[in-house]
């Protein structure tokens, strides 16, 4: 089995495929009562051998995958209502169930968590972070530090995934410094004996010896080596996860003069110019557009540093689907002072916040060559203001490059692109499988699970899923 992705959902399935198997704690008291006595009916046998569609019946949360909730009701009792209770799981090594596998990842085990800001704090509480059995407060203890407000730094969460992959004797199956460039179906017969022989002689194969199979699917790819250059690689697996993320690939506005150097589509772009002293204090305004968490990560960054900002977003400040209308105003303190000042310092009238303008409900219609933007409100009037740069963080897409079509037929709705909250790969909720393609599963925001906590459901599907195929579940 090859997975393409190293991040939280590619460790969380590697665990659970290296024989770790998670069972009902006896003694255990779940505050759920007829999840409780679902557990009591079959205590011997694992939770990845149950009938999870069965388990998770019933169950609410802030997850539309019925297995994200379980797994996470398991794992997080009562932990929306403030409760710290413990998980009821309790977690064996079973080696005799472990199914080979590889996991190809670009960073270091934890994906995208190493490419983001260390000092950046992450959304979502920091033990939602963790992952099975190696609770993130514990391991925070140990380096004697503890939680800021209850939530964690991105450098935090990556020393953690990388540290849970050594703990739990992962590192076998991760492949880093990989890039995927090709996964697509062959039969088995195009496949000559003697790679067969190789793959099946290999202990860290990813060849299921199986008789009824008659297609597999060729991965090809390079690792970067430590002297910079790229060795290829092909190999076959009978099955492929799909755990790339969403990170790799920033929205486009699609504009006139978007291509230009004084653009840029990641927040990196702004931490390097005030590293480096291109934009100070007496500098134009940056423009930032979009009105999500990256966006005010930006506001606030450049807040910190007295850069002047114009804020342009399309929808109104008071939208419900506007993320910060969604926060609890005690747990994001900073977050609402940016929504604060999205409403009260407006173009229109001037409110207590130096160096900041919102402009709601307006979009971008050109950047020009002399750093001037066009920017049009709802009524179609139109203003000219001078930038030092623009920082467009409207969102990211997969890149799906590496399978046919962009994995564009794998969508719910295949005549668009694959987007995590729009448009995610079409998956059975209790297997993760893809309905348009046996054999190729998707995990995390790829699947429209977007947080760390919901995406561990989805590796219990797949993992469940593939025990099964391998004739790996108990009698």
């Amino acid at each position: 089995i090859a997975f393409s992705g190293n991040g939280p959902s590619g460790i969380c399935l590697s665990y659970l495929l290296s024989g770790y198997t998670p069972y009902f704690k006896r003694e255990s008291l779940h505050p759920h009562p007829i999840l409780q006595r679902k557990l009591e009916e079959a205590p011997e046998v694992s939770i990845l051998d149950q009938d999870l569609d069965y388990l998770s019946e019933g169950l609410e949360g802030r997850s539309h995958s019925p297995v994200a909730l379980l797994f996470d009701a398991l794992q997080r009792p009562d932990t929306d209502f403030g409760g710290t209770a413990e998980s009821v799981l309790t977690w064996w090594h079973e080696p005799d169930r472990a199914i080979p596998h590889l996991v190809l990842g670009r960073n270091a085990p934890g994906g995208a968590w190493h490419s983001i800001e260390g000092s950046m704090v992450t959304l979502s509480r920091g033990e939602w972070m963790g992952l099975p059995d190696l609770p993130f407060k514990e391991w925070l203890k140990q380096k004697r530090r503890g939680l800021r407000n209850n939530r964690a730094t991105a450098e935090d969460i990556a020393q953690y995934y990388q540290h849970y992959v050594m703990k739990k004797g992962l590192q076998k199956n991760f492949k880093c410094g990989t890039v995927v460039t090709s996964v697509r179906k062959v039969s088995a017969e195009s496949i000559s004996n003697h790679t067969q022989k190789d793959l099946q002689e290999n202990c860290d194969s990813l060849w299921n010896s199986n008789e009824q199979s008659t297609e597999v699917f060729q991965v090809d790819g390079f690792f970067k080596t430590l002297e910079g250059d790229k060795e290829p690689f092909s190999m076959y697996a009978e099955n492929v996860v799909l755990a790339t993320g969403t990170y790799d690939s920033p929205t486009w506005l699609g504009v006139k003069g978007e291509n230009l150097s004084y653009v840029h589509h990641q927040l990196s772009a702004l931490e390097e110019a005030v590293k480096t002293n291109s934009i100070g204090i007496m500098s134009d305004p940056v423009l930032i557009v979009g009105a999500g968490l990256t966006a005010a990560d930006a506001i606030l960054f450049a807040h910190h540093c007295n850069i002047p900002v114009i804020h342009v977003f399309r929808r109104r400040v008071s939208d419900p689907g506007l993320i910060f209308n969604q926060l609890p105003k005690m747990m994001y303190p900073e977050y609402h002072k940016v929504h604060q000042m999205m409403k009260e310092q407006t173009a229109a009238c001037a409110g207590p916040y130096e160096c900041y303008i919102s402009l709601p409900e307006h979009h971008v219609l050109s950047f020009g060559k002399d750093k001037k933007c066009i920017i049009q409100d709802k009524n179609g009037c139109q203003k000219a203001y001078k930038i030092s740069m623009a920082l467009v963080l409207t969102g990211s897409n997969p890149n799906l490059s590496f399978l046919p079509n962009n994995g564009i037929d794998l969508a719910m709705n295949s005549d668009q692109p694959v987007n995590p909250k729009r448009n995610p790969i079409d998956v059975d909720p209790f297997t993760y499988e893809c309905a348009q393609e046996k054999g190729l599963y998707a995990l995390g925001p790829l699947a429209g699970d977007n947080f760390v906590r919901f995406v561990q459901g989805g590796a219990l599907a797949v993992a469940s899923s593939l025990l099964k195929k391998a004739n790996k579940n108990p009698p």
